[in-house]
């Protein structure tokens, strides 16, 4: 079959090599799987360059959510069980983790359900308890986290506020139902949250950028608002002052989304049954901006780590449906 590998850490681009390879060999309690569709992660780009929490032995294909085929047919969502990832044509994974792809959402989509809106659904509601007629305030808002976010904040009856950067990603946050748009590169984010609520600022404020998009967001908080911390996309790990957090009275709070695989697996499928039906009823679609084949990964990856991509890049292997 043909994979990606990457052999040495390093940009997307330089390390990731397509290669012919042996078919992975399931291990006790894992299923091989013919990959439908894989979707591009930002853990993707630094597991490349060995930046990951998550150090998988070299050569390792990267690649952490599918859309997949079971051997007897079934359309299932699953995160590879690395070193063998989804930017192949066969993956191995979890059998006891596999959840059902919806009839809803195409191979794409439905592969897009699963870090993405798993994380803003835990984020929003498990940490952040969300309630309908907050405001939320969501960074990269048209990113493929950033859009998860914001489609579960208009589900949950918010008022959400979407920053991006550029004039192509704010047209794409307004289309995703933001109903507030507003362009770190053209404006003050500050001033403008202000304004757009009146002073009082955002309840909710899901941040998977870190650096300066943490630094605005303590200046936007409202009064018992919530900071959810998702990740660093900027490459820069804020340092909260925690007498600002007690003098303005809000929360800070850290989301892992892969300890509930470990922690509490049953919430995680609870959680999958609330997404399965909010895209039966069309409440939330993925946005997958682009689908690639799987000669085309290791651009589409890079491109994901220049931060010049919106929603999610679906990379669909030959022959599969997409």
């Amino acid at each position: 079959m043909q994979a990606w590998q990457v052999h040495e850490n390093g940009e997307p681009s330089e390390v990731m090599r397509l290669a012919d390879v042996a078919r992975p060999v399931p291990g006790d309690g894992q299923v091989l799987l013919k990959v439908r569709a894989a979707n591009i992660n930002f853990p993707d780009v630094l597991m490349c360059r060995g930046h990951y929490q998550v150090r998988p032995p070299l050569p390792f294909t990267p690649g952490v959510e599918i859309c997949g085929e079971t051997e007897d047919g079934r359309r299932v969502i699953a995160n590879p069980a690395l070193p063998h990832g989804g930017f192949a044509e066969y993956a191995v994974a979890d059998a006891a983790a596999l959840l059902s792809a919806p009839d809803s959402l195409d191979d794409a989509e439905a592969a897009a359900l699963h870090i993405g809106y798993q994380t803003g659904w835990f984020g929003l509601h498990r940490r952040a308890h969300l309630e309908a007629g907050e405001t939320l305030l969501v960074h990269a808002a048209a990113g493929g986290v950033g859009s998860a976010a914001v489609q579960l904040g208009k589900a949950a009856g918010a008022t959400v506020i979407g920053v991006v950067g550029g004039a192509e990603k704010a047209a794409v946050a307004r289309e995703l139902g933001c109903d507030v748009v507003v362009d770190r590169r053209s404006e003050d984010v500050v001033a403008a949250v202000k304004e757009a609520t009146g002073g009082r600022g955002a309840d909710v404020i899901y941040d998977p950028v870190g650096g300066e998009a943490y630094t605005q967001s303590t200046k936007v908080v409202a009064f018992e608002g919530r900071i959810v911390v998702v990740g660093f996309a900027s490459g820069s790990i804020p340092s909260p002052g925690l007498n600002h957090a007690l003098v303005k009275n809000y929360a800070i709070l850290g989301l892992h989304w892969g300890l509930y695989n470990t922690k509490n697996p049953k919430l995680v499928q609870h959680c999958h049954e609330q997404l399965t039906e909010l895209a039966a009823r069309g409440a939330i679609k993925p946005l997958v901006s682009e689908r690639v084949p799987l000669a085309g990964a290791a651009d589409a990856v890079q491109r994901l780590g220049d931060g010049v991509t919106t929603g999610r890049i679906a990379v669909v292997p030959t022959g599969a449906q997409a």
